[in-house]
């Protein structure tokens, strides 16, 4: 027996209880992990309070990410004792997820753990960090170089924002950090950011083009913010989306395209390639200042995730939540 957070929903309504679950309850899958360490992302605060349409079966574990060491293996590329991280491909969702002792899940949904990186440090970073360093890679193959101009993050108090400028920083980029929230000013600039501006400057329907200001930017906001993004961008610049924080709407025009060449590129982390990821996993596991990711994540036992997703929500949750699952 071992302890796994399960959510379910029945006529009483919807709830999440941490219980004592056997193996034989696992979904089918070829690998089975014991997982070391998950983390607490957006959409697993949805899943574990219901507050969002995230989870697609009951009874469910959810945790979009996990890492940890294969136990037992039915596939090629995997034998016990491997250490593995998993993000995306539906699992938290549709499949049984990383808040629990053990999870089992198909091997092509795995990748082996990068060679420097521990399973807390993995989490550290989860889906979060991998989106980041997808849309760093995403700028970097569009040209764009850091003598080009400064690089917008908005949503940078966000997992993904505060790595991406922690990214761009270690990679020699100026940085510019939008935020709605005064009190992240420090804590902004302890990740990298060279300049901090208020988020209300973006969030507010703006002109189909503005002041050429930023090389690229990274975007978690959607909606109004993106667009402003947009208009705001160099010749020849590129916005990376990756989030609709403000919403999924894009209110914006073709002036940005067509008379600066600006590029938009889209970044899906949840169903990446294989190659891509153990590329991203790889430069995850060198370039960051790993004092930098200690100082932004907070650490907690699976008896505390219910607490933390709920205090996520409510915006009280500076940096990243991981979740020891050999902690009581």
């Amino acid at each position: 027996m071992f302890r796994a957070l399960i959510v379910d929903k029945d006529d009483t309504g919807y709830h999440a209880d941490i219980s004592d679950i056997s193996e034989e309850d696992l979904p089918v899958g070829d690998v089975t992990v014991r997982v070391e360490y998950s983390t607490l992302n957006y959409k697993d605060a949805l899943a574990i309070t219901g507050k969002g349409r995230i989870v697609q079966r009951f009874p469910l574990v959810p945790g979009v990410d996990f890492a940890g060491i294969v136990e037992a293996s039915g596939h090629a590329k995997f034998v016990p004792g491997d250490r593995v991280v998993l993000t995306g491909f539906g699992v938290g969702e549709s499949h049984w997820g990383g808040m629990a002792e053990r999870a089992r899940v198909k091997g092509g949904w795995l990748v082996p753990l990068a060679s420097g990186l521990s399973t807390a440090r993995a989490m550290a970073f989860g889906t979060a960090g991998l989106t980041a360093m997808l849309s760093v890679m995403a700028i970097e193959r569009h040209g764009v170089v850091p003598t080009d101009g400064p690089v917008l993050v908005t949503g940078a108090g966000g997992g993904v924002g505060g790595i991406a400028i922690h990214l761009l920083h270690r990679l020699g980029y100026t940085v510019v950090a939008s935020t709605g929230r005064a009190h992240e000013v420090d804590y902004l600039k302890m990740l990298g950011a060279d300049e901090v501006i208020d988020r209300g400057t973006l969030s507010a329907p703006g002109k189909p083009l503005g002041k050429a200001v930023w090389a690229a930017a990274i975007d978690n906001a959607g909606s109004h913010t993106l667009a402003n993004v947009c208009a705001g961008l160099k010749d020849d610049g590129v916005a990376i989306a990756c989030g609709l924080a403000q919403g999924m709407d894009f209110p914006a025009t073709v002036a940005p395209f067509i008379l600066r060449g600006v590029t938009l590129v889209g970044i899906n982390s949840v169903n990446r390639s294989i190659a891509e990821r153990e590329q991203a996993w790889a430069r995850l596991a060198t370039v960051p200042d790993f004092r930098v990711i200690d100082r932004m994540t907070t650490e907690i036992p699976l008896s505390q995730a219910i607490e933390g997703a709920n205090r996520l929500l409510e915006g009280a949750v500076l940096g990243r939540l991981i979740v020891n699952m050999g902690s009581k």
